[in-house]
């Protein structure tokens, strides 16, 4: 693989713009090199033939030497002559750190020298990015460090106070009850640090001035910060020991995984300007590598070696402390193993697949050989049995749209995984998707087929109750795998997904992350669906599976409840709108509830006006929907997928696009609103074509939600994503669990 291609791959996705800007540069120098090529220059070093020139051209490239390959590893020719001269510059007002570096070109009289001089020009501004940005993330993360060790020494002393709660009473430090202070900022010897740490032991004086910090893990403790404010006193009991080690394990973590990126970045970079320099030699003939890569080896960013140290620290500090001095457990849980691709996954959803489409012919067949469009009971099948199964493709819908969108979410480098929050390594990629939704395609339609034959042969006739549980059987497995607690099905997934889901139905008491709010726009989307739900509950709850008899109809109760649970998930949106409004002390997310609100209404006026009908009803329904049409339309493209800015560099765009065609923009704005448009058929009173049953066409509309909610999907995480970039966020905040008084020093 070409370095460029490899450079690439290997970038944090959230600091691309904080890299050196390889691929400019290197066209900079095939600028240079079609020059040269057509006009040789006889003042300079004589430049290899054509030919030659095609095999020097060959080996530009060569195969990616990994990180450790240090700077000055390849063979210089010697060069009397200079060819450029790198000095330091530093500005009155700027501090004595924030130096930087200017190249002074001296073959300016040479043709095509200017040329040159754009190179150098370039690359003195992309160093001076790079050294500034690491310099800057070097600053945060020492900062990060000692807030980690405060931490470390409150989490100490708690400990010691539980294990040994006369230990405060000692006059003098003693061994037996105490744990020494061992951070990750010590800068003494390995000597030094043996002695103090026999002498120095946790000062439980701590435990005076911190507070454990009370976060929206419940419903309770939210109340309780309501109540008694953001940070409880310590009660010195196992339950905060424990909470804090936990907090404290993953923000270790997280902070190694920071570290990881940042020495990565460092040497990426630094070996990015190597191969840089060397091509700038060989296209030019000339010696100037030398001097610049001295430079750059002198420079803070080789010569800092801050973050190594505390590597090294964190790594110690974590083996010791939370894996019970265990190396190869500790490095482990800090350094999480890559996921790889298997491939059973890809040859079972073949094969799902493949059966799938085996029993989707089957279903068709058996419906076409006993002309079962034309037979009496296709109305009471339609009305009763289709919604039963109809509930499963849905699920199996969305799954598709999510495989997609994750498939083009990695083909485009947008880091999902970090905006939702997932555990690292176990997040699902299409994959594994796709053998989900195939897999529960293939139980549906063999439950269809299965039902649709036992219902036709005559010598199972006496079994026709029993084929009309089928369904509820199906949808028993599929809630029995979901909440299984056996580490098998992707656990990790299911519980994120079941946490994320109650967070929804218990809005607004937990506080609204990306993933909460994100699975409540799904939800909105997914109002038949809810509503099959009921419908299962009266089928089945109320007997009419043993008559296939539908008699919800029938009842106010249902009908109410029909209004009821499609609007549902629209108010749970609007409660975790309400909640990130006293957060962010900001009135954005109102207006965001706003939107809901008129959803809200209009979905209660079309479905009172499809179950009373009535002109002003119609007038009434029409209008409000519209209203929640604009509004969310509005919505969706300015706020939520950041488009349709007039004066971007994108006209009606925004300024940093991922896909490279802009006109995808335009047909998804597009696709976007006539998509939302599908309520219209409930107005105009279109249920039902001739050729299509009621159910299939509340079905249709329903898919066409769904596909909807896909595409939004995907420019929504795109939106997300740039914003990270251009605030350069790539960590999750990990809270911390103790707080220091105002003022408080450690002793």
């Amino acid at each position: 693989m070409k370095f460029g291609k490899e450079f690439a791959s290997q970038m944090v996705p959230e600091w691309e713009e904080a890299y050196m800007n390889y691929n400019y540069l290197k066209t900079i120098l095939k600028d240079i090199l079609n020059f040269r090529l057509g006009h040789p220059n006889p003042t300079s070093s004589p430049y290899p033939s054509p030919r030659t020139g095609k095999l020097l051209k060959r080996h530009f490239y060569k195969a990616f030497s990994g990180l450790t390959n240090r700077l000055g590893s390849y063979n210089e020719k010697n060069n009397k002559d200079e060819v450029i001269l790198v000095s330091e510059i530093q500005l009155d007002e700027q501090p004595p750190e924030n130096r930087s570096y200017e190249t002074m070109f001296f073959r300016l009289s040479e043709e095509g020298a200017e040329n040159e001089v754009v190179v150098f020009r370039r690359l003195d501004d992309e160093y001076n990015k790079v050294v500034g940005f690491y310099r800057g993330k070097v600053e945060e993360v020492v900062m990060e460090a000692e807030e980690l060790n405060k931490q470390m020494d409150a989490l100490f002393a708690l400990k010691v106070r539980i294990s040994d709660p006369q230990f405060h009473s000692s006059p003098t430090p003693s061994n037996s009850g105490g744990l020494p202070l061992e951070g990750i900022m010590e800068h003494e010897e390995k000597q030094e640090r043996v002695q103090r740490n026999h002498t120095k032991m946790v000062s439980l004086e701590i435990l005076n001035h911190v507070k454990m910090n009370v976060t929206s893990e419940s419903a309770m403790s939210t109340l309780k910060t309501i109540f008694d404010g953001t940070k409880a006193n310590l009660s010195f009991n196992k339950e905060e020991l424990k909470s804090a080690q936990t907090k404290l394990k993953q923000a270790f973590v997280e902070f190694h995984r920071k570290l990881r990126l940042l020495k990565s970045y460092c040497y990426l970079n630094q070996l990015a300007f190597s191969k840089i320099m060397k091509k700038y030699d060989k296209v030019t003939s000339r010696n100037a590598s030398k001097a610049y890569l001295e430079m750059i080896n002198n420079s803070y960013l080789s010569q800092s070696d801050e973050v190594v140290k505390l590597i090294e620290r964190v790594e110690s500090a974590f083996i010791t402390h939370f894996a019970h001095a265990n190396r190869k457990q500790g490095i482990s849980d800090l350094r999480p193993k890559a996921k790889r691709d298997k491939h059973r996954i890809t040859f079972l959803v073949g094969c799902f697949v493949g059966c799938s489409i085996a029993l989707a012919v089957a279903v068709i067949l058996t419906i076409h050989a006993r002309d079962l469009l034309r037979s009496p009971g296709r109305n009471q099948y339609m009305t009763n049995i289709f919604p039963l199964y109809s509930f499963f493709v849905y699920i199996v819908l969305h799954m598709l749209m999510y495989a997609a969108n994750i498939y083009f979410w990695k083909r485009y480098r947008v880091n999902y995984a970090y905006i939702f929050g997932f555990k690292p390594n176990t997040e699902l990629g299409y994959k594994e998707i796709l053998l989900l939704s195939s897999g529960l395609l293939v139980l549906t339609f063999a439950a269809v087929l299965s039902n649709l034959e036992m219902e036709m042969d005559e010598t199972t006739q006496s079994f026709a109750t029993l084929t009309e549980l089928v369904p509820l059987g199906l949808v028993t497995v599929v809630l029995l795998v979901t909440i299984c607690p056996f580490n098998i099905m992707y656990r990790s997934s299911r519980f994120f997904l079941i946490v994320s889901l109650w967070h929804c139905v218990c809005a607004p008491l937990y506080k609204v992350t990306f993933p909460d709010f994100f699975l409540g726009d799904q939800l909105t989307s997914q109002v038949q669906l809810l509503r099959n739900v009921e419908f299962y509950i009266c089928y089945y709850g109320w007997g009419d599976f043993k008559r296939r008899s539908n008699t919800c109809n029938q009842s106010n109760v249902y009908e109410m409840f029909f209004i009821f649970i499609a609007v549902i998930p629209y108010w749970f949106r609007f409660l975790q709108c309400i909640r990130q409004v006293f957060e962010q002390k900001d009135y954005g997310p109102g207006m965001n509830g706003l939107k809901y609100l008129s959803t809200i209404v209009a979905v209660v006026t079309r479905t009172i006006y499809v179950q009373r009908r009535g002109t002003a009803m119609r007038v009434i329904a029409a209008s409000s929907s519209g209203v929640a049409t604009i509004y969310n339309t509005y919505w969706d493209m300015v706020k939520d997928w950041g488009l349709l800015r007039k004066d971007s560099e994108n006209p009606w765009l925004r300024d940093k696009l991922i896909l490279p065609n802009k006109s995808f923009y335009f047909v998804a704005m597009v696709m976007n609103v006539i998509l939302r448009l599908a309520w219209m058929q409930s107005v105009l009173d279109f249920h039902e074509a001739p050729w299509l049953h009621r159910s299939a066409m509340l079905f249709v509309v329903a898919s066409l939600e769904i596909i909807r909610r896909g595409l939004w999907n995907f420019f929504r995480v795109e939106n997300e994503h740039l914003n990270n970039v251009g605030k350069f966020r790539a960590f999750k905040s990990v809270p911390l669990p103790f707080s220091y008084e105002d003022g408080y020093k450690e002793l």
